[in-house]
Order: structure tokens, then sequence, then C-alpha cells
């Protein structure tokens, strides 16, 4: 471990040097599975040639320019996600984070330009948006905030999964501009809410003429099996947030807005040096044109549900299992305990996966993963519970 680094990691006593589809070799040449991808970050998997190829010709030619210029690579990608999502523009920058905070800009924005004063967001308990100082205080996690107040003010928060609550607050609330909410909760334990709550959310925006806004940071391009999770449903947000898989490795984040949202933001009123370079936007480019080719979006659906169903056959007569839930290659394996030390014992038998919420194994398989990769996946993570639980 480095002594040069700030101790804001506890890291794993492994250190990886090259990948190939959904394995990962360390300083030992030890192989070891990926279920994790980088926290759902390479969906092509490690050491994709499209990928490697698009990389090393875009760096010979160029890396960066500025936002100053257009950014042609940076057209495309515009173009491209607000086709396959039905938004109409899109801002890049940098992280999950950023493309939050571009989301609360245009909320807050747009609140004072209806007359608001102090514009309020509605956000969810056990919620993740990121790290910077108002995307953790819209973040429902103690954990993340302690140490850091004074918190940003102007976010309401209520549980995640209730309508009710949501509905609540219209009358005693005059100030909400905007609901923020993950369709799945990643950081908050894989939870997945009742069939139609964002359709209900988007009903209560409309109502009340508020923006609905979707973190899609973990759930977006391909994750769960459509391009986007709000596609699982019959509804379209005004704002959506973007990264992790976006790029395949390389950072890149964006906000993509239509309607009024889309046209909050003038010039002036917000940007970011590096934000949709050439270099992350080919990037993202390349990851979207394999993704359609290689039919990635149909493979993340078939095998997160083999591995769910498979899972669920292998570790039924268990009682320390509580719930095994996801949707595509977003998989979570609740426990009836603190799970924790599975993370080690995993790594030791060379294979990569999280826990989050404490008690609950997450699973964000390289959507390139193979049939074969899934089984032994399966094999490994239930031998491991099985053991674990006793």
């Amino acid at each position: 471990m480095s002594d040069y680094l700030m101790q804001t990691y506890a890291r794993q006593p492994v250190a990886f040097v090259r990948g190939e589809g959904a394995w990962l070799f360390d300083s030992n040449g030890d192989k070891y599975l990926d279920a994790l991808a980088g926290v759902a970050v390479n969906g092509l998997g490690h050491g994709h040639p499209r990928l490697a190829h698009a990389l090393c010709e875009q760096a010979a030619k160029l890396i960066h320019t500025s936002n100053i210029y257009r950014i042609l690579e940076q057209e495309e990608l515009a173009a491209r996600l607000c086709q396959l999502s039905g938004l109409a523009r899109a801002f890049f920058c940098n992280s999950g984070a950023e493309a939050n905070e571009a989301a609360i800009k245009i909320a807050r924005l747009h609140g004072h330009n209806k007359g608001i004063d102090s514009p309020a967001i509605v956000v969810m308990e056990k919620s993740f948006h990121g790290r910077t100082m108002a995307t953790l205080s819209a973040t429902g996690n103690r954990k993340v905030q302690a140490g850091f107040e004074p918190l940003v003010s102007g976010f309401v928060r209520v549980p995640f999964g209730d309508v009710a609550a949501v509905e609540a607050l219209s009358a005693h609330h005059k100030n909400i501009v905007a609901i923020l909410v993950e369709p799945y909760q990643g950081e908050g334990g894989v939870q997945i809410p009742q069939a139609g709550y964002l359709g209900e959310l988007r009903r209560i925006c409309d109502e009340q003429d508020w923006l609905l806004m979707l973190d899609e940071v973990q759930t977006g391009i391909g994750r769960t099996g459509t391009w986007f999770a709000f596609q699982h449903g019959n509804l379209m947000p005004d704002v959506m947030t973007l990264a992790k898989g976006l790029g395949s490795g390389v950072p890149i984040g964006a906000c993509l807005a239509r309607g009024v949202a889309a046209e909050t933001f003038t010039p002036g009123k917000h940007g970011s040096t590096f934000g949709g370079g050439p270099l992350a936007c080919t990037a993202a480019l390349t990851t979207l044109s394999v993704m359609e080719s290689d039919d990635l979006l149909n493979n993340a659906a078939k095998l997160g549900a083999f591995i769910r169903s498979d899972l669920a056959d292998r570790l039924h007569d268990l009682s320390g299992i509580v719930e095994i839930r996801g949707q595509g290659l977003m998989i979570g394996i609740e426990l009836d305990r603190t799970c924790t030390d599975l993370v080690k014992l995993a790594l030791a038998d060379k294979l990569l996966i999280n826990v989050t919420n404490d008690n609950v194994v997450r699973l964000l398989p390289p959507l390139v993963m193979t049939q074969a990769d899934a089984e032994l996946l399966t094999e490994k993570l239930a031998r491991l519970i099985r053991t674990f639980l006793g």
C-alpha cells in the first residue's frame, strides 16, 4: 500500500495489471472472475479490442481542445443518446456526481425562473447520488454525510417506493420543483420498487408541475437489459443522468433533458473543462456501437435472469437468504446478517464481488459476460454463501 495516497479507500490487497473479457489478472499472474465490472463501469469487460483500437486512434489525432469550440464527437454522442432515450439535449461532464450536480442546478434554476426563491427537490431515503457537497446532501445515507455538515439545504426526503409520501408533500411544501430518484437503488442494497412506481412519480410531477429527474448513473447504458431502466415502464423523465458504463472505463458523465429542462441552461450558467472531450466521447460512441452490434442488451437480460434463477435454486434451502432480486445484470442477494466478510472470502476464491448496505451481495458483471462465466459465478458464489452461513 502506498504511503503517498490519501486514505479514502479500504483497498483490497490485490493489484490488477491486465484484463480480458470478464477476467482480470493480478500482478502475480493470478486470474479472477470479475462480477463487479469496476462497480458497473466496465460494460465491455476488459481489454476489448474495438475500444482499445478506437481510443488509440483518437488519442493519436486529438485528446482535448475545450468546450470553447465545437467538438464533433460530442455532437455525435449527444445525438445518439437523445435518439436512444427520447430526450432532447445533453450536457457532458466527467462523473455521475457531476451529472447529478448538473441536474440539481437545472432544477434550482428552473425554480428561480418560475419565481420560487428557495426551490426544493424531493429525494429518497437510502439513495446515493455522489460525494460532492450537493450530491451527498441529496444522498440518503448518513455515513456519506457525517462530518461534512453543514449540508446543502433544499432537499426533502421520503422513503423510496412510497408514492403516498410523495403525494403528501404537495400540500405542505409549495416550493418543490423536482423529484430526483434512482429507478433502482444500487448503493441502497439493489432495491427494486413495486411495478408502476416511476409511472406514479411521473403522474405526480405532471400534476404538480415538477421535473422528474432520474439518476441512471448505475442503471443506465444497458445494465438492466434496456438502454435505460425507465424504459421498462411507459414513461419519460424530464432529466436523466448517466456515467459509469457510458465510457467503459474512460471517465464521462452526461445530463440529458427535454422540454423546459433542456432549455434552462444558457451560456455561462454551467460548464466543464474536460467534459465531453474527443477521447471520452469516442469511448462512449464505441461502447454504444459494440453494445448494438453484439446484442449486449439481450445478453444482460438473459444472463441476469439465469444468474438470479440459478442462485435461487442453489440457495433455496438456506434460511439466511432473505431475497434474491434485480433486473438484468444488476443483482442483489440479501442475507439476514452483515456479510461484508464475503468480499474477502470471494477474493481468496478469485471472485470479485461487492457488499452494499452491509447485508446485500451486489453483482454487477460486465455485459459481455458469457454463459460459461455466469455458470462459474453462480457455482462459486453459492458455495461461498453456504460456507459463510454455516
